[in-house]
């Protein structure tokens, strides 16, 4: 599969909102090179807020803008947003209930070598806390570009989560994304995975690996995390089988929120791909994925396993 950057998608995509929305002004935190944001304040500097290294105030800056009638997207790294301006969100933004796009980019192990400090892996848990917010992950560029304007037209408080790295495409440019409804990758009877961001590549691979076993394995991109498409996660528990993937702790994500909803209406037998209870190190990413078991053998051994516990 061809690899594209998410955050170049994103850069790109505000552009185009820009052109033809007036009311849609970006802020960041002396990232823009980083963020893909610089594109949007190459074009238009008169509605561009970089307020310096200085999160908290972006945040505050961000929600007077929403107050005042505009559509503020606001960006720096996941590690800084929830992470240092947890209390400004949920005051500002998330109690407020005012229409902010908080847009983060470098999410998860995937940073790489700029280490334990700047990898985000709490980030979704905490997002996720805050009454009103829809939460994304897209898989890839093309599912970030639909996210990113499906955003802009949304009411409301919305948290994406990009990553550093180009990531395979998995999506044409036919693909429509749907605020709070996933999307069936793959069909299959033994087992599920439900995957989100860069994880979904892996799944895939994971289940293709499985069919050479003789295992059908249906592969869900969970993109909404909040709201979560239910109904989704009840068709996917028909298979008897459920394995979550998440580039994220194995509490207070994807996995946790799976958990809850098969616990109170379909029980069956769940296995998580994630972060254990721990920090992670500097090193590449493909390394950390693989010492933190994040990839395509990962999964398919989790879902070996989750087979076996099949009532």
């Amino acid at each position: 599969m061809p690899e594209e950057s998410m955050r170049e998608a994103y850069g790109k995509t505000l552009v185009e909102l820009g052109k033809t929305n007036p009311d849609i002004v970006v802020l960041d935190a002396d990232l823009c090179a980083s963020t893909m944001t610089k594109y949007f304040i190459q074009e238009f500097p008169e509605r561009s807020f970089d307020v310096g290294i200085a999160e908290q105030n972006m945040i505050g800056i961000a929600a007077g803008l929403a107050a005042s009638g505009k559509i503020p997207f606001a960006s720096t790294f996941a590690v800084f947003a929830p992470g240092r301006c947890f209390d400004q969100i949920r005051m500002s933004i998330a109690q407020s209930e005012l229409n902010v796009k908080l847009v983060v980019t470098h999410g998860g192990l995937s940073v790489g070598e700029d280490g334990t400090s700047h990898q985000a892996i709490e980030d979704l848990s905490l997002i996720c806390s805050l009454p009103g917010f829809t939460v994304i992950v897209p898989a890839d560029a093309v599912e970030t570009a639909a996210a990113v304007k499906a955003a802009a037209d949304l009411d409301g408080p919305c948290y994406i989560r990009l990553g550093r790295p180009k990531l395979p495409v998995v999506f044409d440019d036919n693909y429509r994304f749907v605020p709070g409804k996933a999307v069936a990758m793959r069909d299959g009877s033994d087992a599920a995975v439900i995957a989100i961001g860069i994880m979904v590549a892996p799944a895939l691979d994971a289940a293709e690996m499985l069919a050479a076993e003789g295992i059908k394995c249906r592969v869900l991109n969970m993109s909404t995390l909040k709201p979560v498409d239910e109904a989704a996660i009840l068709k996917a528990a028909e298979t008897g089988a459920v394995v979550t993937a998440e580039e994220h702790l194995e509490h207070g994500g994807l996995g946790s929120t799976v958990a809850r909803i098969l616990s109170q209406k379909k029980p069956v037998p769940v296995e998580f791909v994630a972060i254990r209870d721990t920090y992670a190190s500097s090193g590449k990413p493909a390394e950390l994925l693989e010492r933190f078991g994040l990839t395509a053998q990962d999964i398919a051994a989790a879902v070996r396993k989750v087979i076996k516990r099949k009532s």
